[in-house]
C-alpha cells in the first residue's frame, strides 16, 4: 500500500473529527469499519470459500448456500432487531454482543469437518450482518449532516486498510503452510475483536429518554412496532424507492464479494496467491475510493454519487464477463480489480448517507432493520441465482457475472427516481434524547 495514502487517511480522521463530531468517537467508529472488513474479506470473500472448495473438496454451492442461509436468517429477523434497538436506551450493547458472538464462532471455523464449519460460518456471518444494523445506525452519533459523507467514506477507506491487514496476515500464514487456513480464521477473529474495542469505548450515544431496558417490555414494544413500521415506511416514497433499488445493486455487490476468489482461480486461471495480490490492488483502489467518493457525497449529494458508482459497476461487470467469454488477456483482470475496489468503496460511501438522508431520525433503528432486510434478501437471491446458473444450468461463471450486471442496470433505473433533497422533519419524526451521552 502507498504510505502517503495511509498518512492522508489518518489526516482525514483528524480533519472530519474537528468538524462537528467528537474526535475519539469518529476514530472509534471508523476503526470498527476496519475491524469488520477484516472479517468480510478473510471469511466471506476469500479464505473460507477457498478452504471449502480447494482444501475440503466442496462445491461453489456448498459455500454459497451456507452464505444464503445466514442471510435468510438475517432477512427474517433484521426488522425486529432494528425495532428493538429503537426501544432500548442505546444501540451499543447490541453491537458489542453481535461482535463477540461473531468472533467466537469465527475462531471455531475449520474444526469438526466441512459440515460443522459451514454451520459455524452461518452463525458467525449472521451475527456479523446483525452488527452492521447497529453500527450503521451509530453514524449520526459521530457526524453532522455536513460531514456525513466524508465520515462514511472515511470509514470505508480505513475499513479497506483492514483488508490489507487481513490479507497480509493470511499471506504470511499460508506461505508457511497452504493448509493452515484455520489459523487464518482464528487470527481474523482476534483482529476483529481488538480493532472493535475503541468503538465500544469511545463512541458516545445520546440516551433515549422514552426507552426501556432490554427485556420483556422492550421486546413487546419492538414486536408491536413491526407492523406499524412496515406501514409507516410507505409514507416516505423516496425511502421506499431507494430500498427497492438497493435490493438489486447489493445483490450484485454481495454476490461478487462472495465469489471473487472462486472466479479468479477457477475461471481466470490465477493461483490463490495471484488472486490475493489482485485483491490487494483492489483494496488500494478502495482506500482511495472511500476518501474520494465520501467528499463527492458531501459536495454534491448521496444519490449523485450512487448514480455514478452504478454506471461504473455495470461497465466493470461487463468487462469481467468478457474476459471469461472471449478468453481475453488475464492481465486485464488487474485493471478491473483496481476499479472494482474503487467502485465498491463508492457504493458504501454513498449508500449509508443516502439512507440517513431519507430516514426520519426517530425511526432510525427500525428503518435500518428494513435496510438490512432488503440487503440480505439480495444476498439470498444472488448466490442462489449464481448456483443455478453455474451448477444447475451449466451456463458457466461468465453468464452468472452477466446476471449481476443486469441487476445493476435495474437498480440504476429505480434509483434515478429518488429525490434526496434535505428534509425538515416535523417534531413527531425527531428522537427524544437526554442531554447526557
Amino acid at each position: 500500500m502507498n504510505v502517503g495514502m495511509a498518512v492522508e487517511a489518518i489526516a482525514k480522521v483528524r480533519e472530519v473529527a474537528r468538524v462537528g463530531a467528537d474526535r475519539r468517537g469518529v476514530t472509534g467508529w471508523v476503526l470498527y469499519d476496519l475491524a469488520n472488513t477484516i472479517f468480510s474479506l478473510n471469511i466471506v470473500s476469500l479464505y473460507f470459500s477457498l478452504w471449502v472448495v480447494d482444501d475440503m473438496g466442496g462445491r461453489d454451492g456448498d459455500y454459497l448456500i451456507a452464505n444464503s442461509i445466514s442471510m435468510a436468517l438475517m432477512f427474517l429477523t433484521a426488522p425486529l432487531l432494528g425495532a428493538l434497538s429503537d426501544q432500548t436506551p442505546r444501540r451499543m450493547p447490541f453491537l458489542i454482543v453481535t461482535t463477540v458472538v461473531c468472533c467466537f464462532f469465527t475462531a471455531l471455523l475449520g474444526t469438526g469437518g466441512l459440515l460443522v464449519s459451514l454451520i459455524f460460518f452461518v452463525i458467525a456471518n449472521y451475527f456479523y450482518q446483525g452488527g452492521l444494523i447497529f453500527y450503521d445506525a451509530l453514524l449520526p452519533s459521530v457526524s453532522t449532516e455536513e460531514t456525513r459523507g466524508r465520515i462514511s467514506g472515511l470509514g470505508v477507506s480505513i475499513g479497506y486498510i483492514g483488508s490489507l491487514i487481513g490479507i497480509g496476515m493470511g499471506l504470511v500464514v499460508t506461505s508457511i503452510d497452504e493448509s493452515a487456513k484455520p489459523v487464518v480464521f482464528r487470527l481474523t477473529a482476534l483482529l476483529f475483536l481488538l480493532f472493535a474495542l475503541p468503538c465500544f469505548f469511545w463512541v458516545k450515544e445520546r440516551r433515549k429518554v422514552d426507552a426501556v431496558g432490554f427485556g420483556r417490555e422492550s421486546l413487546r414494544r419492538a414486536w408491536k412496532e413491526l407492523g406499524t413500521n412496515a406501514r409507516r415506511v410507505r409514507r416516505y416514497p423516496n425511502l421506499t424507492r431507494f430500498l427497492v433499488g438497493r435490493v438489486f445493486y447489493t445483490d450484485a455487490a454481495n454476490t461478487l464479494i462472495a465469489v471473487i476468489g472462486i472466479y479468479g482461480t477457477k475461471e481466470i486461471g490465477f493461483s490463490d496467491a495471484e488472486v490475493q495480490a489482485i485483491l490487494l490492488v483492489g483494496i488500494v483502489g478502495s482506500v482511495a475510493g472511500g476518501l474520494i467518493w465520501g467528499r463527492w457525497v458531501d459536495q454534491y449529494s448521496p444519490r449523485w454519487a450512487l448514480d455514478r458508482v452504478l454506471v461504473l459497476w455495470a461497465l466493470l461487470l461487463l468487462g469481467t464477463a468478457a474476459i471469461g467469454i472471449f478468453d481475453l488477456p488475464r492481465h486485464l483482470f488487474w485493471i478491473i480489480g483496481l476499479f472494482a475496489g474503487f467502485s465498491l468503496a463508492g457504493t458504501w460511501a454513498a449508500d449509508r448517507p443516502l439512507m440517513l438522508r431519507l430516514t426520519p431520525p426517530r425511526y432510525l433503528g427500525a428503518f435500518y432493520g428494513l435496510y438490512a432486510m432488503v440487503g440480505r434478501f439480495a444476498a439470498i437471491i444472488g448466490p442462489l441465482l449464481w448456483t443455478v446458473i453455474v451448477d444447475a444450468l451449466g451456463w458457466g461463471r461468465p453468464a452468472a457475472i452477466l446476471s449481476l450486471c443486469v441487476m445493476v442496470l435495474i437498480s440504476m433505473v429505480i434509483i434515478r427516481g429518488v429525490n434526496d433533497s434535505r428534509t425538515d422533519w416535523d417534531q413527531t419524526e425527531l428522537p427524544t434524547a437526554s442531554a447526557n451521552a
